[in-house]
């Protein structure tokens, strides 16, 4: 299995990318998904989401009625959508090389310190699909009083793609 695609390594692990993110209609957002300059994709920030791309339940704070494990899920998936980015702008997911920043954002209720165990979600979904040479990355995980829609956490990244 050490030959193994990401994308046979999606489906064996039961992983479905989604479609792009479906927000309410009048909800203007004027940016690219992902940006590729040169040999970097910079990736903007995405939630976590349905395969059909709405925004995946629950909604909230972490610390204030969404649990760590919620919130683990959550970075899951906001791993997926950021995949299936990336899968639509590269071609390929064997593209990316590295995976170079990380920075996890978590809606956080006063006082909630684990945003770390949180953004773990993606980190670790990153690390079993690309191994530890193209996987490893640098990350931050930080607290914030309010994500958009309301969305448990909001991840971000640049990678390395050939």
């Amino acid at each position: 299995m050490a030959d193994e695609t990401i994308e046979a390594k999606l489906k064996r692990m039961g992983l479905v990318l989604p479609q792009p993110t479906r927000v309410d209609p009048g909800v203007k957002l004027p940016f690219a998904p992902v940006r590729v300059i040169g040999d970097r994709a910079y990736i903007s920030g995405h939630g976590p989401t349905n395969p059909d791309g709405t925004l995946a339940l629950p909604l909230g704070k972490l610390g204030g009625g969404v649990t760590i494990e919620q919130g683990y899920a959550a970075a899951r998936l906001a791993g997926l959508a950021i995949l299936a980015s990336l899968k639509r702008e590269l071609g390929d997911l064997e593209r990316v090389r590295a995976w170079i920043k990380v920075l996890g954002m978590v809606n956080s209720a006063e006082g909630f310190t684990k945003q770390p165990q949180v953004i773990n979600g993606f980190s670790e979904l990153i690390l079993e699909l690309y191994g530890p040479e193209r996987g490893a990355h640098a990350r931050s995980a930080v607290g914030m009083a309010g994500l958009p829609f309301n969305i448990p956490v909001e991840i971000e990244a640049e990678v390395l793609i050939g």
